[in-house]
């Protein structure tokens, strides 16, 4: 018999009756951490969902890219208002489409140059749109692929594709989803003359013990990896990939923006590591703009499709606006496509990670996230 109580009963109803095969729930409210593991790792039920369950993290990976470059921040090797040129010389002469909604040929230069700061707040000009029908988002599609990493190319190549798709908006002018993670994750990997795949190990992972957390599962853990499903229209689930699949090696381009795989726990170490004030990997100061939301009002009103009015930091949302009640002023995460989704409140102590292997439908998060913010808050 499942467990109907606390957050397995929160969970239960979405895995029993529902397309989700499985979910690993973690709440911890100061001392007191409650997970919760219902359903299986695949949809044909062959093995059940433990705690350690690797799952593919999709755009909860931007987070832990952008403190990433605040270790290169506080080590002297960036600075906020350094214009990214100088190690992506790609990037060094946009041009910005005179209309958002116009011709991708009919453009401008851009009037200053994108900066870190662009990158880390997601203004720097190249990104999605909550218009996902204009042009400009049409060449940006084929840089990205959630489900299959491997049909990207390494960056340099994939750079140079970025730099012939002109900006959306001028630099600093507007919020745009995604891109602007992954142009960040090239840039670790140029400053720092090493792979992101590695860099993230040395400076993230192995000083928070995020044993699991990485841009393949290698084969000893592959028993640990959950199969992953899009939700079909008729409200059933197609699989898209298997654990032997698409992170069974590393990919040509580790994406920032969402080709990590991880754990709860690993998730919640690094939450604990910015509710700490940043412990072994960042400053009080680097947690405090990570956490703090940079966009102006309009900014937010912009992006509703994918914040809900919520405001942006560096690499998550920060909640502005208490809509729902699980909304608390500064509190820091976001959701992954994938089905994912990861939050630290800093006023109360508070983290959420929620692991399913079921794809989101669109940007608005589905009702089993809801619930589990719901009940977590």
């Amino acid at each position: 018999m499942s467990d109907t109580s606390g957050l397995a009963g929160v969970l239960a109803p979405h895995v029993g009756t529902g397309p989700v095969p499985g979910a690993v729930g973690l709440v911890a409210r100061g001392g007191e951490v409650e997970v919760a593991v219902v359903g299986h790792a695949d949809a044909e039920g062959t093995a059940p969902l433990a705690r350690d369950s690797i799952f593919r993290i999709a755009s909860i990976t931007k987070p832990i890219v952008a403190a990433a470059v605040m270790t290169l921040v506080e080590d002297g090797r960036l600075a906020l208002d350094s214009p990214v040129a100088h190690w992506l010389p790609e990037l060094a002469s946009p041009n910005v489409v005179l209309d958002p909604a116009g011709p991708v040929e009919d453009v401008v230069p851009a009037a200053r140059p994108v900066t870190v700061e662009d990158l880390l707040t997601f203004r720097a000009g190249w990104g999605f749109a909550s218009d996902f029908s204009l042009p400009v988002m049409q060449l940006l599609f084929p840089l990205m692929d959630p489900h299959q990493p491997q049909r990207l190319p390494e960056p340099d190549t994939w750079l140079a594709a970025l730099a012939r798709v002109p900006l959306l908006h001028q630099p600093g002018e507007a919020w745009l989803y995604n891109t602007c993670s992954d142009i960040q994750g090239v840039l670790i990997a140029r400053v720092t003359g090493t792979s992101l795949p590695d860099y993230l190990a040395e400076r993230i992972f192995t000083p928070l013990g995020m044993k699991d957390t990485g841009f393949e599962v290698p084969a000893a853990a592959r028993a640990r990896f959950t199969s992953q499903y899009v939700p079909t229209p008729d409200g059933g689930r197609e699989l898209v990939d298997t654990p032997d699949g698409q992170w069974s090696g590393l990919p040509a381009f580790p994406s920032g923006a969402g080709g990590l795989v991880s754990t709860a726990d690993d998730w919640w170490a690094f939450a604990r590591m910015l509710l700490s004030g940043g412990g072994p990997v960042l400053s009080a100061e680097s947690v405090r703009l990570m956490t703090t939301n940079h966009l102006t009002d309009g900014q937010r009103a912009a992006s509703e499709l994918f914040t809900e009015g919520q405001g942006w930091g560096f690499g998550g949302s920060v909640d502005v606006e208490p809509r729902e009640k699980w909304q608390v002023p500064g509190r820091y995460g976001w959701v992954g496509g994938t089905g994912t989704a990861a939050h630290l409140t800093p006023s109360t102590g508070a983290v959420t990670v929620l692991l399913t292997q079921l794809a989101m439908s669109g940007p608005t998060p589905p009702q089993i996230m809801r619930d589990f913010w719901a009940y977590a808050a």
